[in-house]
């Protein structure tokens, strides 16, 4: 049987360490803002800090953009060269065009060498289903039951963030001006949601952002029955203003803090959402919730 290399995209958001303990070749994917005549890479020659640099210089947020198929062409031949089957997954096919992207590359390689997995979400969603697809690997199971499993704990994902201000959904074209308007008005933190394989506004709560943030708590308390608890991600935009750690010492009343793992997004969630974002992402809610 062949080395296995599991790829993932910019977007997991995993952090280094996690990154080089389960060995995961990552791949950026693109950022542009109009005003420039730049084609950045997602981590590699932009930061989220730049970001928000950028958007407060250009009074516009970027646009993200996929990894295409001759890329993933390259990535593909160069781990199969090296003697490895790929299992790739990254951004939501609902959310990116990269999924469809990756497969059309896949198909012009050898069958059965790469295998390629819709995640339906983004953030580390994606890398909760990386590091179970690397916990498989290290049990000798081949691609495709590392692809089958992955597939069917993708129902499974839990992937919540709150957002502090509508601005950069607004600039993004991600919420209408009356929208905003509102928004501002009642001073609305919304809390959104992967669901069907789009980001989703999931709840409005009004008040303090801390309002936001402990009903996002509150729901993690509820699915503790059903979660896996091995592995639950902290995720932040950064600008968190002390959140970010009340967060992870109110989920640690609840489980091990040794499996809370807390990251940074990288520009794809902070494009989307801007800074003061937080979620509380892991495998496994209550049914029919």
């Amino acid at each position: 049987m062949n080395k296995i290399l599991i790829m993932s995209d910019s977007t997991c958001d995993l952090g280094e360490e996690l990154t080089k303990k389960y060995n995961i070749k990552i791949v950026p994917l693109h950022v542009s803002f109009p005003k420039e005549n730049i084609d950045y890479l997602d981590g590699v020659t932009l930061t989220a800090e730049d970001v928000y640099k950028k958007v407060e210089k250009y009074k516009e947020t970027p646009k993200t953009g996929a990894r295409n198929v001759k890329e993933f062409l390259g990535d593909f031949k160069e781990a199969l060269d090296q003697g490895y089957d790929v299992i790739y997954t990254g951004i939501g096919s609902g959310l990116s065009s990269s999924y469809a992207n990756a497969c059309i590359a896949a198909r012009e390689f050898e069958e059965g060498r790469i295998e390629v997995v819709d995640s339906q979400t983004l953030s580390t969603g994606i890398s909760l289903l990386v590091v179970k697809m690397a916990e498989l690997r290290e049990q000798g199971k081949n691609i495709h039951e590392i692809a089958d499993t992955a597939r069917q704990l993708v129902p499974q994902l839990s992937v919540k963030f709150c957002i502090d201000k509508l601005d950069y959904l607004y600039k993004g074209g991600r919420c209408s001006g009356m929208a905003k308007l509102f928004g501002g008005i009642l001073n609305i933190h919304p809390i959104a949601k992967t669901i069907d394989n789009k980001l989703t506004v999931y709840r409005m709560p009004r008040g303090k952002y801390r309002k936001a943030v402990d009903m996002q708590i509150k729901m993690f308390v509820d699915d503790l029955d059903y979660m896996d608890k091995s592995i639950v991600f902290v995720t932040d935009s950064g600008h968190m203003d002390g959140e970010d750690e009340y967060v992870i010492s109110e989920l640690s009343k609840y489980i091990d803090p040794k499996n809370i793992v807390h990251t940074r997004a990288g520009c794809v969630i902070s494009s989307h959402c801007g800074p003061k974002t937080i979620g509380i992402l892991y495998i496994g809610e209550k049914p029919n919730k």
